[in-house]
């Protein structure tokens, strides 16, 4: 019994020189924290998505603690209300920024391009991407292994097994970006969501010429340059055949999208019909 009550009172007093030797260490290099920090990362979402180009959310709110101007940090997961309500706990003016969601610029779908192989590896589109492959012959095209889907915080990407193709579910989508950095062929761009969610892009990758690229998947875009001559706004610009919408200079007009030979610009959550050109543009455009 003596030998237990010895070690016990020799243990004890082992814990309690630690935990005062632990104490004054802790005094000593005691970092002191602006408060202002924990107040800022209780408003964030806490999904360490990286979408504001931080390591995570607490990073991000000690930056805006301390920033001079929040011009160039914005969360993309939160809205604009928690942005000033961060703005009014740092005392800063918080930046407006538009929303934006992700996009796929890849139409080709599993009917539009041919499977010339079949890759039973790791299902990983950056395995694919390392090894110069894949099942279509596209060399831009998505790969459909799901990187992006297991990127996602939110749950707002998904693969679409009839197309094999990921599609975006847009009222979970908030624009964090972590699906177009985890493509590793990046075909998925951040746009801005448009008013009432309106978009026009062009939904492909590919920067073949047109031939090899009408092989590779037929609705590929083919750097024709009908959409650039027909936009009144001059937001199309085609280069190494490949056609891109700024979404910045483009009006919504949507008179790309009939013109369009392989129909790869898509037109998003318009509740009107397309309007169709004129039979003398058409004419025109096709002696062109």
């Amino acid at each position: 019994m003596s030998v237990i009550l010895t070690s016990i009172i020799v243990l004890g007093i082992i814990g309690i020189v630690g935990a005062a030797v632990l104490y004054v260490v802790a005094q000593r290099f005691y970092v002191h924290e602006d408060p202002r920090i924990d107040q800022v990362e209780a408003i964030l979402p806490g999904a360490n998505c990286g979408g504001c180009g931080r390591s995570g959310c607490r990073d991000f709110a000690v930056a805006c603690v301390n920033a001079t101007s929040l011009a160039d940090l914005n969360c993309p997961s939160s809205s604009a209300a928690v942005m000033k309500q961060i703005g009014q706990i740092v005392g800063l003016a918080a930046a407006e920024s538009k929303p934006k969601i992700a996009v796929v610029k890849c139409n080709g779908t599993c009917d539009l391009r041919p499977a010339l192989a079949r890759f039973e590896g790791a299902p990983s589109c950056a395995v694919l991407a390392s090894l110069g492959t894949g099942e279509s012959p596209c060399p831009n095209g998505c790969l459909g292994c799901g990187d992006c889907v297991e990127a996602c915080p939110y749950g707002a990407i998904a693969i679409n097994r009839a197309t094999g193709l990921p599609e975006v579910i847009e009222d979970k989508c908030v624009g964090c970006g972590a699906c177009a950095k985890a493509c590793p062929r990046a075909i998925i761009e951040l746009r801005a969501k448009g008013p009432r969610g309106l978009r026009v892009y062009v939904a492909c990758s590919n920067k073949e010429k047109g031939a090899v690229a009408m092989k590779q998947c037929k609705a590929a875009c083919i750097g024709c340059s009908k959409c650039a001559k027909t936009c009144p706004h001059e937001a199309i610009t085609v280069a190494n055949n490949l056609s891109y919408i700024d979404w910045e200079k483009c009006k919504m007009c949507r008179k790309c999208v009939p013109v369009c030979p392989t129909k790869c610009i898509h037109a998003v959550n318009f509740p009107t019909p397309i309007p169709q050109p004129k039979p003398e543009a058409t004419a025109e455009a096709a002696n062109a």
